[in-house]
């Protein structure tokens, strides 16, 4: 049985909504809850998505309140990746490791870290290419990086080298790679236009180059791209980048930043509710936002 509101809308007999949410800041224009609430609706789930605009200082009473008011889960992004930890009871292997969250779920009264940046990423991925035994290379060593390169580590490639302008970061990720899951990876300094080793199989740009610039240009020697490698880019707006196109051009296959987000938005969704979202609707949901 249906109500309907003042307004004439329906409502449902649950007195009660579940409730997650995004935490971080800033966080104006974030398509997640836009994404989310479509695929909540198509499930047929009386769930709301909150994006929250949460300042560090009152980060630890936001995470307060939502085991005070009982939010079933939530998104936590920039800059709360690595200080959520501290406020939480548990953390997934992968967030462990990468010493940083982006999903946050309930377990009873227990609030569980997991990251599903490179979870999402790697199942993109492999609707192209498993990189089980695949000569990998990573562009940048940021957040985006490190989560990919850890999946892509516990994935078992045949080599993963990580490519970065400051030695500190790359050399550090390199080095954890290869103490803590025991892959074959390395660190190679970006000096100049990036000139791609020969038999790569999987090239992917895991930097903000090109972020909201259709333009903006990755260093990188295009010519050096062999036909036959997968390009992929952590870039979801715009989400045909300059170096897609430049490797389209080239005959490479290419995967763009729209799939990690909508995989990332089923992990979640999965955590949340225990149900299986439809990522097509959650594909149609992003593209109608960004207008793409």
């Amino acid at each position: 049985m249906r109500r309907e509101t003042p307004d004439n809308q329906p409502m449902t007999d649950t007195p009660l909504q579940e409730i997650v949410c995004c935490m971080g800041q800033p966080v104006a224009g974030n398509p997640t809850q836009f994404m989310m609430e479509r695929a909540f609706a198509a499930a047929g789930l009386d769930w709301r998505y909150l994006t929250l605009e949460v300042p560090p200082d009152k980060l630890a009473d936001a995470v307060r309140g939502i085991r005070a008011m009982g939010f079933r889960g939530g998104n936590f992004t920039i800059p709360h990746k690595v200080a959520v930890i501290e406020h939480l009871d548990s953390l997934s292997e992968a967030a462990s490791i990468m010493g940083a969250v982006n999903c946050v779920c309930r377990d009873g009264d227990r609030l569980v870290g997991e990251n599903t940046d490179g979870k999402g990423f790697l199942q993109s991925l492999r609707t192209l290419i498993d990189p089980a035994d695949q000569r990998i290379v990573i562009l940048g060593a940021g957040g985006a990086a490190r989560a990919i390169a850890v999946e892509l580590a516990m994935a078992r490639p045949a080599d993963l080298t990580i490519v970065n302008r400051g030695a500190a970061r790359g050399e550090e990720l390199a080095r954890l790679l290869v103490d803590r899951l025991q892959a074959p990876a390395r660190f190679v300094s970006w000096q100049g236009d990036f000139e791609v080793p020969e038999g790569t199989q999987i090239l992917i740009n895991a930097t903000s180059i090109g972020l909201g610039d259709a333009q903006a240009r990755v260093p990188l020697n295009v010519k050096s791209l062999a036909p036959d490698t997968v390009v992929a880019d952590v870039i979801f707006n715009p989400p045909q980048t300059r170096l897609l196109k430049d490797a389209e051009q080239r005959g490479c296959r290419t995967l763009d930043g729209l799939g990690m987000l909508v995989n990332q938005g089923v992990i979640g969704f999965r955590l949340w509710t225990g149900i299986d979202p439809d990522p097509q609707v959650m594909r149609d949901a992003l593209e109608e936002y960004l207008e793409v």
